[in-house]
């Protein structure tokens, strides 16, 4: 077998197409400490790159997994380097611990500029979630567990982590905005299972939407993808100005009608990317309304901040 993997495949199967995934989320729970007045640019940074690091990792180490398991045989996609054999699978395994190891470092490097050091328990939870994705023996990815997981990890852990190493708390508009992301997030990973239900279910691979069938899982699509403007609504009785976000509501229709229509394989493709550029968008206006609104209570009463959060 002809291992000659280039930069571009590499490239390619760290799946830059999901890093909306990590960055939206940082953006978000930043836009929320800022909303209070408390944004600390380096944090974020270093949220950032744990956030980078632990969704390349995830990625590789899904390609190496589902390589060696034999699952990406047939597989409509971007390359990957395992199941191609492009890459020697043990190469493909070193790249993922690779960046595990590098969200472990920042993450330390967070949690002690946090002060609060048990935040090292929940970094080792995440990447032990990225692993066991795909990886050991019984993966819950292939249980249908894998957009819980995004949920919980990109969404819950990622928006509301960010905001606490922060500011020290997690206020209500935190927690909504870890709900949105986490619903979007989590549609992105169940568009990219619509489109391999046929090599899944063949391949005894039972994700969410091999067990719900393709038409319950495009409806489910359709509310993760539409949940975060409903969200921005709520919001907008803390920051009015956060309704601004609707703007990417029509990208997010357009990602909802292509899978609605019922587009298959690679016709599906495009709704990932769709799905990541509204995820984007909504969290950085999200994110811009909550510190414009943070700036302007500040100028007219600059109460502190631990004041501001018990109101």
């Amino acid at each position: 077998m002809n291992h000659s993997a280039t930069v571009r495949d590499w490239w390619e199967a760290a799946r830059p197409h999901t890093w909306p995934n990590a960055i939206a989320p940082v953006i978000a729970g930043t836009g929320c400490a800022a909303l209070y007045f408390q944004a600390d640019l380096g944090r974020a940074v270093l949220a950032l790159i744990v956030a980078l690091a632990l969704i390349v990792g995830v990625n590789y180490a899904n390609d190496y997994s589902d390589g060696i398991r034999g699952t990406d045989a047939d597989r409509t996609g971007p390359t990957r380097l395992t199941g191609s054999g492009l890459a020697k699978p043990e190469q493909v395994k070193l790249a993922a611990f690779a960046a595990f190891a590098v969200a472990a470092i920042f993450g330390i490097i967070l949690s002690v500029a946090a002060g609060q050091m048990w935040l090292i328990l929940v970094g080792a939870l995440c990447i032990a979630a990225a692993w066991f994705y795909t990886g050991g023996e019984s993966p819950y990815g292939y249980s249908g567990l894998g957009e819980v997981s995004v949920f919980i990890f990109f969404g819950l852990v990622a928006v509301m982590g960010t905001e606490y190493t922060q500011s020290g708390i997690v206020t209500w508009e935190g927690f909504l905005c870890a709900l949105a992301i986490g619903a979007i997030s989590a549609s992105v990973n169940l568009a990219n299972n619509i489109r391999d239900i046929p090599t899944d279910a063949a391949a005894g691979k039972k994700t969410l939407a091999v067990r719900l069938g393709d038409d319950r899982s495009r409806t489910l699509f359709t509310v993760l993808t539409l949940f975060p403007f409903v969200i921005s609504v709520i919001l907008s009785m803390s920051a009015v100005s956060s309704l601004a976000a609707l703007v990417a509501l029509p990208l997010a229709v357009a990602a909802v009608q292509k899978v609605r229509r019922g587009a298959t394989g690679a016709d599906l493709i495009p709704v990932l990317g769709m799905n990541g550029k509204t995820m984007l968008i909504w969290a950085v206006v999200t994110a811009v309304a909550f510190a414009w609104t943070g700036w302007d209570f500040w100028m007219s009463d600059p109460t502190p901040y631990s004041d501001w959060a018990t109101l």
